[in-house]
């Protein structure tokens, strides 16, 4: 039986996103521009990470790197999950630039799942206690930071991979073709498909859509219209952003931007 329920929550803290999740779906390969950290609460899930497959049980705590390819697959029925997505800048900020770059996809850690849920608590909890929130958060990332940062050993892009990704992310909403990106990095059509796809995790059309549903959750936070959000993004119309934006976040833009009001 399918199961797919999202509560996209009020944040008290601007460059920090609170979900709740309860889903039988499977998540395609995809990346944040966020830290993620959260708590499975509820049933288990295999994920693709940087140190290859994880598996997640109840009371695991889940992180994942800003830009970092992965996914989600529950097993054996419907998983729930807190998660929050914080800001790069801000995780930075509150580690004095401590690196956090690199961290372990899924840990047993009863002290840093108490953490997650005292500050998610602090996060949601409007109106806020705002020396309460920079607290707990700060006293979570410390712990992470101190606990499990880890550095698997990861290869850069070649050059040519690096070249077209570089386009895609500096002009997400302009219209390419393969071709314009074979040409810009000397490769065979078949050849940049096949390197973009073993060296970035997902193929170059894949990772454009992903670059365009950032840009309209930059857009939305910044009090875009869903339809100008769509434009402005690169979409065909809303309708497709839709379906883009619920494929990566499993939430509606709708909601995600009433979320933010």
């Amino acid at each position: 039986m399918h199961t797919h329920r999202v509560e996209q929550h009020r944040s008290s803290m601007h460059g920090v996103a609170a979900m709740t999740l309860l889903s039988s779906r499977s998540f395609p390969r995809h990346a944040h521009d966020q830290f993620g950290l959260g708590v499975l609460l509820d049933g288990a899930q295999r994920s693709w990470s940087c140190v290859g497959q994880v598996e997640s049980q109840p009371g695991d705590a889940i992180m994942v790197n800003p830009g970092e390819m992965h996914d989600g697959m529950p097993i054996g029925g419907a998983r729930a999950w807190r998660m929050l997505h914080l800001a790069p800048e801000l995780v930075a900020r509150e580690l004095d630039g401590a690196d956090t770059e690199l961290v372990h996809p899924s840990v047993r850690d009863p002290i840093l799942a108490a953490l997650f849920v005292r500050l998610f608590a602090r996060i949601t909890q409007l109106p806020a206690d705002l020396l309460a929130v920079e607290e707990a958060l700060a006293r979570t990332l410390a712990h992470v930071a101190r606990n499990h940062v880890t550095h698997p050993r990861v290869v850069p892009p070649s050059g040519p991979v690096a070249k077209a990704r570089q386009r895609l992310d500096d002009a997400p909403a302009e219209a390419t073709s393969l071709q314009e990106l074979a040409t810009l990095t000397g490769l065979s059509r078949f050849q940049l498909v096949r390197s973009f796809a073993r060296e970035v995790g997902v193929t170059p059309h894949a990772y454009l859509i992903q670059r365009r549903v950032s840009r309209v959750r930059q857009l939305l936070a910044a009090g875009a219209t869903l339809a100008d959000a769509a434009l402005q993004a690169g979409f065909a119309d809303q309708s497709h952003m839709n379906r883009a934006f619920v494929r990566q976040f499993g939430v509606t833009p709708g909601r995600y931007r009433a979320a933010l009001a």
